[in-house]
């Protein structure tokens, strides 16, 4: 969190609140005339200018040009949302239309995902962005096996989400039908329900056991068994990424080059996956201002992520892309409250009734 600086009493802060929160309304430089007006303090305009001055030489607020008034550093509106912004709920009509679009969306993790960052782009006017869940981080609901010609195999995954996974497996020798039987019974009988790291990670330690009772059940299919856990193509983490045409009208990222880069990060997704995967590993809402997030072609802009899971589980993040000059009261808010929506719905998912 940002601290005060040395010297800002009461009445700095209060004129500083009350020119970020117009240059966020309005997106124009603010001058010492119009927050005597608007501040509610009965001071005069001379004092104001010599507050003002205090705040930029405290590096809060900048002068773009000469005769202009002034605007937010990044280092203003870090202290700004910290310390200063007074986030009310998301409006009842907000949260419903919130509620409506993620609940008629398929239960499929990718989809959901798609669906997820549409709706917050719709609601935000910016870039909305959700990592997809991965399979892995998913309770397993049930396993088949399939004999298919030499010495493949057919691996039929379901997932607690009703997603199937089909995986084809190139053993070293034929199985028998009798393997596929028992190596099917033996893992929905004792793993149903984990998620597949964790089944790996039990098969691996009673696999070792010194009764050997796993794999004596097991037989001719311990290989069988072993392999049809391993992560799959599907565990590759990925983002889903809607609205990035918001960006192409917004004043404050008129710079070609700037969106030219920005864009080229959307696609190419690798860099802002890391970001999002960074921020999973800290559940709740995180802020990132300007080149803060340390990811360049984010430098003029605002990253607003939150964390969603199921059962105290992290799953994935979700978050939203703009311009500095957002209202980040009304963001945070969506971001969060969509987070807290998409968790209960995979969390209704993958829990049996």
């Amino acid at each position: 969190m940002a601290a005060y600086p040395p010297g800002l009493d009461a009445r700095a802060r209060q004129l500083l609140r009350s020119l970020i929160e117009q240059y966020l309304s309005g997106g124009e430089p603010v001058g010492s005339r119009t927050l005597s007006r608007s501040a509610g303090l009965e001071v005069s305009p001379a004092t104001i200018r010599n507050i003002m001055a205090d705040l930029e030489d405290a590096g809060l607020v900048a002068s773009p040009h000469t005769s202009a008034g002034r605007v937010p550093t990044p280092q203003g509106l870090r202290l700004f949302v910290d310390s200063l912004l007074e986030i009310k709920p998301l409006p009842l009509a907000d949260q419903q239309r919130l509620a409506r679009g993620l609940q008629q969306m398929p239960g499929d993790a990718r989809e959901l995902a798609t669906g997820a960052s549409a709706l917050l782009s719709a609601m935000t006017q910016f870039v909305g962005m959700v990592t997809v869940p991965r399979e892995d981080d998913l309770p397993l609901r049930q396993i088949e096996f399939v004999a298919l010609p030499d010495e493949r195999v057919l691996v039929v995954l379901v997932f607690a989400n009703q997603h199937i996974q089909n995986r084809i497996l190139q053993m070293t020798r034929r199985p028998d039908a009798a393997d596929l039987e028992r190596a099917a019974t033996v893992l929905n009988a004792g793993f149903c329900g984990m998620r597949l790291g964790e089944i790996r990670a039990l098969l691996a330690h009673e696999l070792q056991a010194a009764d050997g009772a796993l794999r004596s059940a097991l037989g001719g299919a311990v290989e069988l068994a072993t392999h049809a856990v391993q992560p799959g193509p599907e565990s590759i983490p990925d983002l889903m990424v809607s609205g990035q045409s918001n960006l192409m009208g917004v004043h404050d990222l008129a710079d070609l080059q700037r969106l030219r880069s920005l864009f080229e990060a959307f696609q190419q997704k690798r860099e802002l996956l890391a970001l999002f995967e960074n921020c999973a590993a800290a559940p709740g809402v995180r802020l990132f201002i300007g080149e803060e997030s340390g990811f360049a072609p984010l430098a003029g802009c605002s990253m607003v992520t939150a964390t969603y899971g199921v059962q105290g589980r992290v799953l994935g993040s979700i978050g939203v892309i703009g311009p500095t000059r957002m209202a980040y009261d009304r963001v945070i808010q969506v971001v969060q409250t969509s987070a807290d929506l998409l968790g209960g719905i995979l969390n209704r998912i993958v829990t049996p009734a």
